[in-house]
């Protein structure tokens, strides 16, 4: 299944097919079973992951108790806490498998000796998290601007695997709103769709 994180390599560098087995060689591939928690919010993560196959919840718990979903991992979708700015570099966030997982895993604490291995190792990891910080700042920027309605249709368009793949209430908290106010927008889309069918 490295084939998969080969070819997604491939995307961001010039590396050859030769080279970028080499990188991958060293690295665990690792299976966890649905409900195993990856990290818990309040830890120092010390890993970080590619997903191969399955579905990773990123998700907050407050003081009041309330679970929020802020994203969800699939395929060929990297998994990292960003928290170098933070004093303690503790994750304000778990990370938790809603499927059985095969994933890539990553030692954080190799990171900079990895780099110093393989030349353009750095650059290529860079142009990565850039693509992924870029998506994940437009994602954001269209969550403010729209309604709720528009956040669940902008779902379908960019991540309809999700509707099916995650529970309603963690989906529904993931677009801000309630399960109820989700199944409400799920009926209103439905009825137009309903009526083509039957004309």
């Amino acid at each position: 299944m490295k084939d998969i994180l080969i070819q997604y390599m491939k995307r961001f560098t010039d590396f050859s097919e030769a080279e970028l087995e080499t990188i991958t060689a060293d690295i665990p591939l690792e299976e966890f079973k649905k409900g195993t928690v990856l990290l818990h919010q309040g830890e120092v993560p010390e890993k970080c992951y590619f997903v191969l196959k399955g579905c990773v919840r990123q998700f907050a718990i407050d003081e009041a108790g309330k679970e929020t979903t802020s994203n969800f991992f699939t395929e060929e979708q990297g998994v990292t806490i960003f928290n170098q700015h933070t004093s303690e570099k503790k994750s304000k966030y778990s990370l938790s498998c809603l499927e059985d997982c095969v994933l890539v895993v990553g030692d954080l604490s190799i990171e900079q000796q990895m780099y110093d291995e393989h030349a353009g190792l750095e650059s290529m990891t860079l142009k990565m998290i850039e693509k992924n910080m870029g998506e994940m700042h437009d994602d954001f920027a269209a969550f403010i601007a729209s309604r709720p309605e528009e956040r669940y249709q902008i779902l379908l368009e960019k991540r309809p695997e999700l509707i099916d793949r995650v529970p309603q209430h963690q989906l529904a908290s993931y677009l801000g709103i309630t399960p109820e106010s989700l199944s409400r927008i799920k009926r209103r889309l439905e009825r137009p769709h309903l009526r083509k069918v039957q004309d």
